[in-house]
């Protein structure tokens, strides 16, 4: 890709302006990539096994704690360089990107986003009381924090109360139910779970929902169910239940009623998922450049740009490319709490453009480079299963955004038809 000069390369995001830290966290993580995720991408897929050593690396480098603000001992990042950073890694292990994802949210929704939601006094005390303790966890001993949502039911889509409960006890919690495509089975040291308050009337309300802390420790948490999917392997999603898993009120992520809240007021908090897939879209890309112009490492130096038929598919990726980038890089830089209607329509287009389009790339680079790309050895095929994925993911999966845009632009809050 062409080179921004301060930089010596074109992040995943393209050629905006950044600033000095954003410049400063992209280099890294495209360092990173570049020398440590790509180069073992292929194992990680292969074994359907956790990316450890990339987490290693991402904690060396204080990548851990990208989001924890400065005050508590982090790097300090807001909403939109997480987003651009999580496409750097992205592009080099969608495994690496899509789990990191999870951890980062841990810190960034208790963090900057919290900041945002309206808590009353109160709530705003003991939640900077408690987020102090898992800020400390992650810059001081380097934690690594889980964020499973599906239950196999319309709960991760936002549409019903979680199935698995939190019941009130002396001292914290008593959580029972599942989880099940829970990434970071096994690696994680704290599982941010969603759950209902279980009040005891037999009438589970999705404003009671509670986001707890569960640590892998835990009487009563078990791991469970094999993990062999068509891509995305290295996340490692397997089951999780808990039976009468005792988790202290420290161990709240957020205080009562207030995930509810803030799922209300930064709708943007969901779109978290798509830099991955960005990416993924942008991998696929510079792979075929790479390919036609015969500059793929370990392959016969054999150029195939002369074809008209090849240039012509490059410029389609391009152009489609760019449009993803430019709507993400939109969505990124206006997202804040309470968002405009119009800003919510264009944050639904983002996702959908992104988890579509990295898939729509991803298909076009193999069609473009021919039999030579189906190989394993070769990342293209990997691109394009990873890439797949994105779309079934919720709580935003492709069909829902589209649901939700149609419903939302023809009805107002509140409408109904006669």
């Amino acid at each position: 890709m062409d080179a921004m000069p301060d930089l010596g390369f074109t992040p995943a995001i393209g050629d905006h302006a950044l600033s000095a830290k954003q410049r400063s966290l992209l280099a890294l993580a495209h360092r990173l990539g570049r020398d440590k995720f790509a180069p073992r991408a292929a194992q990680w897929d292969r074994e359907a096994s956790f990316p450890f050593a990339n987490y290693d690396d991402l904690r060396e480098a204080g990548l851990l704690a990208l989001c924890v603000p400065e005050s508590h001992g982090g790097l300090g990042a807001d909403y939109a360089t997480y987003m651009m950073v999580g496409a750097e890694i992205g592009r080099f292990c969608g495994a690496t990107a899509l789990t990191y994802n999870m951890h980062i949210c841990s810190t960034m929704w208790t963090g900057v986003l919290a900041d945002g939601i309206p808590m009353t006094e109160q709530q705003r005390s003991e939640h900077a009381r408690r987020r102090e303790l898992h800020f400390r966890r992650v810059v001081r001993d380097g934690a690594v924090y889980a964020q499973p949502f599906s239950e196999g039911s319309a709960a991760a889509a936002g549409r019903a109360p979680f199935g698995t409960t939190a019941r009130k006890v002396e001292g914290g919690w008593l959580v029972n139910g599942r989880k099940i495509f829970a990434s970071l089975s096994g690696a994680a040291d704290y599982y941010g779970v969603l759950c209902t308050e279980d009040k005891g009337d037999q009438h589970p309300d999705a404003r009671d929902t509670l986001y707890l802390a569960v640590p892998a420790s835990s009487e009563g948490f078990a791991i469970s169910g094999e993990w062999d999917p068509l891509g995305m392997r290295g996340t490692v999603s397997r089951n999780l239940t808990f039976k009468d898993v005792f988790v202290s009120d420290d161990e709240q992520l957020m205080p009562r009623g207030v995930y509810f809240k803030g799922a209300q007021t930064w709708p943007a908090m969901f779109f978290t998922l798509a830099p991955t897939y960005l990416g993924i879209a942008n991998a696929a890309y510079d792979f075929t450049v790479q390919y036609l112009r015969g500059e793929v490492p370990g392959e016969p130096p054999v150029k195939r740009r002369m074809y008209p038929t090849k240039q012509i598919a490059v410029a389609q990726m391009r152009i489609q490319l760019e449009q993803m980038r430019s709507i993400f890089l939109r969505a990124i830089l206006e997202a804040r709490p309470d968002p405009t209607k119009d800003e919510k329509m264009r944050l639904y287009a983002a996702h959908y453009t992104v988890m579509e389009g990295a898939n729509d790339i991803a298909r076009l680079a193999i069609r473009t480079c021919g039999g030579q790309s189906m190989m394993k050895h070769l990342p293209l095929e990997r691109l394009y299963r990873d890439s797949r994925c994105g779309a079934l993911m919720l709580p935003w999966t492709a069909e829902l955004v589209l649901d939700r845009m149609g419903r939302e632009t023809l009805y107002e809050a509140g409408e109904k038809d006669a």
